[in-house]
C-alpha cells in the first residue's frame, strides 16, 4: 500500500520537530549492521520477552513523560498506511458530512457500525458511544444524531466514525509498546472474550520478519483456533504475519510512538481485520 508521509505529518504535525537524539532503535540499528559487516551475527532482533513484562501485559512505565492518544480515526489511517488491515470506514463531523461520505465511498456497506470518537474519547463502549448493525441511511442518520448529541465540551473536538460491520467467531489482540527497558516491543494473543480468561499472549522485540512472526503464532497456546472453527475456513497465518511484522514497523518507524493497540483483529474467511485502533504518542511530538 502507497505511503502518504504528509498524512501522518498532518495527524502528529512532527515535521518542524528538531531531530533528536539516536533512539535505542537506531542504536540498534546501527550496531547490527556494524555486526553484519564484521561477519558476527545480530543477536538482539526479535528476542523473546522475559516472562516478567509478559506478565506485566506489557504495562508502560512511568519515566517517559506525558503522552498523547490519538483517536480511532487517526491511529486507523496510520496504521492503514503500513499495510495492516482495517475495516473500511469513513469520519465526518456532522450527519451530513457522515451521509455524504458513506454514499461516496463504495468500500463501506451496510450494515455498518457508528462510534463517536476523538482523541479525549477513550471508553467509547462505557459510554454508550458506540451503535451497531445499522441497517441502512434513514438508521445512520438517527444514530449520527444521537451520537454527536452525546458529546460533552471535556471531549473535545469529535467525529463520528463509520465503518462496515465485521463478523467472525475468532479475534485475536495485538500491540506495540515502547518500554523503558526493552524497547520496543511486539505482542499478539488470543481475544475476545478469551483474553482476560487465559492471557494466551506473545511477545518480541521490533523489528521483526515473517519468520518472527509465525514462531510468535506457534508459541501461542490456544492453537486449535487457528484450524478450522464453527464452519470457518482455517486462519490463514500469511496474512496474519503479514499484518504483524506491518505492525512492527509502525513500531520502528514512526518516531515518539509510545503503543497501539488492535483489539480486535477479527478473523474473516482467515483473514485478519483490525476494527479498532489506538496509537499513543509523546507529547513533545507536538501532536
Amino acid at each position: 500500500m502507497p505511503r502518504r508521509p504528509h498524512d501522518r505529518r498532518r495527524l502528529c504535525r512532527r515535521s518542524d520537530r528538531p531531530r533528536r537524539n539516536p533512539s535505542r532503535r537506531s542504536l540498534r540499528r546501527h550496531d547490527d549492521r556494524t555486526l553484519r559487516g564484521a561477519g558476527r551475527p545480530a543477536i538482539h532482533r526479535a528476542t523473546r520477552i522475559p516472562c516478567r513484562l509478559a506478565r506485566a501485559g506489557g504495562a508502560r512505565g512511568t519515566t517517559l513523560g506525558v503522552s498523547i492518544t490519538l483517536s480511532e480515526a487517526e491511529s486507523r489511517r496510520v496504521v492503514s498506511e503500513y499495510g495492516v488491515p482495517v475495516s473500511p470506514f469513513v469520519t465526518g463531523t456532522s450527519t451530513a458530512e457522515v451521509l455524504a461520505a458513506v454514499e461516496t465511498d463504495a468500500s463501506v456497506t451496510f450494515p455498518v457500525v457508528a462510534k463517536l470518537c476523538g482523541r479525549a474519547i477513550a471508553h467509547k463502549t462505557e459510554r454508550g458511544l458506540v451503535r451497531l448493525r445499522i441497517a441502512d441511511t434513514d438508521a445512520l442518520a438517527a444514530a449520527c444524531d444521537e451520537l454527536l448529541s452525546k458529546a460533552v465540551p471535556e471531549d473535545g473536538e469529535v467525529e463520528v466514525l463509520v465503518s462496515t460491520m465485521v463478523d467472525g467467531n475468532r479475534e485475536l489482540i495485538a500491540g506495540l509498546n515502547d518500554d523503558p527497558q526493552f524497547g520496543m516491543t511486539v505482542m499478539v494473543g488470543i481475544g475476545g472474550i478469551l483474553a482476560e480468561a487465559i492471557r494466551d499472549v506473545s511477545f518480541r522485540l521490533a523489528p521483526i520478519t515473517e519468520v518472527d512472526a509465525a514462531e510468535m503464532l506457534d508459541d501461542l497456546a490456544t492453537q486449535r483456533l487457528f484450524g478450522e472453527f464453527r464452519g470457518e475456513p482455517a486462519a490463514d497465518r500469511a496474512a496474519i504475519v503479514d499484518a504483524l511484522v506491518a505492525l512492527a514497523r509502525v513500531g520502528v518507524e514512526e518516531p515518539g510512538l509510545r503503543s497501539a493497540d488492535l483489539n480486535p483483529l477479527i478473523l474473516v474467511d482467515g483473514k485478519p481485520i483490525a476494527v479498532d485502533a489506538l496509537l499513543e504518542i509523546e507529547e513533545d511530538s507536538d501532536a
